[in-house]
């Protein structure tokens, strides 16, 4: 993890409690941060974790709906005010800080799409990596009127998570990579949620395209995948093989071993 800035010293850490074992489990780093009530960013390969007194106070992936759609997608908030919030803030939250003030959002709708959100970024901010995360110290972001997360629940949140889906369907190939329908011929009943998952699979679209096409949390979206790829609904648009690699045939001549012994072997056929 690339730690940019010149971070204050770390604490003196107490040992996990019996009851704290998720502690650090998906990252130590994450985990550091807190226990140093730090203010920053913390960027991972599938999303981004904003981090004020060392609790989540927003989350962002690419593979998850931001706010907006949440807000926006079933009537919430109307587009155009989101957008005209959007062009005053400097980010989501203040967006969101902006509408609360003028009365144009309820408080209460606007915390829990803020924490539908935050857990579902999270999730995939908190999936395993190839690469190291990067930490930027930052005294801007502060605790403000949308309810802050602590690491300890995100992290117990997203193995709860992973835990679920791994039940539903062990194979994650279907999480990210687009979907085709596989049609069998007794195909299960689907129930209204999963069937506008269903009638959304084109072999384009993967889950995560789905979700924010239907303004739903990318999460719940996934488990509505994976219960469609155990009934044999849907699977991911298979992979091309690589091709073998070029193999250059080095010339064969008569002084070959194996090329000598054959040619006795045919020559003593022909004998008989």
């Amino acid at each position: 993890m690339t730690m940019v800035g010149t971070p204050p010293p770390l604490p003196v850490r107490d040992k996990p409690t019996a009851g704290d074992r998720t502690a650090g489990a998906l990252s130590p780093m994450l985990r550091r941060l807190a226990e140093e009530q730090a203010t920053g960013v913390l960027v991972r390969e599938h999303g981004t974790l904003h981090l004020a007194e060392g609790r989540v106070v927003h989350a962002e992936s690419p593979h998850a709906p931001g706010l907006d759609v949440l807000l926006t997608a079933h009537g919430t908030l109307a587009t155009a005010a989101w957008q005209r919030a959007a062009g005053q803030a400097g980010g989501p939250a203040d967006a969101a800080r902006l509408l609360l003030d003028a009365g144009l959002l309820p408080e209460g709708a606007l915390e829990l799409c803020h924490l539908d959100a935050l857990y579902d970024a999270g999730y995939f901010a908190l999936s395993p990596s190839s690469a190291p995360g990067r930490f930027r110290y930052d005294s801007t972001p502060r605790l403000g009127p949308l309810p802050s997360v602590p690491v300890i629940a995100l992290e117990r949140e997203t193995l709860r998570r992973r835990l679920l889906l791994h039940r539903l369907w062990p194979d994650p190939a279907a999480d990210t990579a687009p979907l085709i329908r596989a049609d069998p011929v007794a195909a299960a009943p689907v129930t209204p949620r999963r069937r506008a998952v269903l009638d959304r699979v084109d072999g384009v679209r993967a889950a995560p395209e789905i979700a924010r096409n239907l303004g739903r949390q990318a999460f719940h979206t996934l488990v509505d995948v994976r219960r469609l790829a155990a009934a044999g609904l849907v699977r991911p648009v298979p992979t091309a093989p690589a091709p073998p690699p070029a193999r250059t045939a080095s010339p064969l001549t008569v002084t070959d071993p194996d090329i000598a012994l054959l040619k006795r072997l045919r020559n003593a056929l022909e004998a008989l």
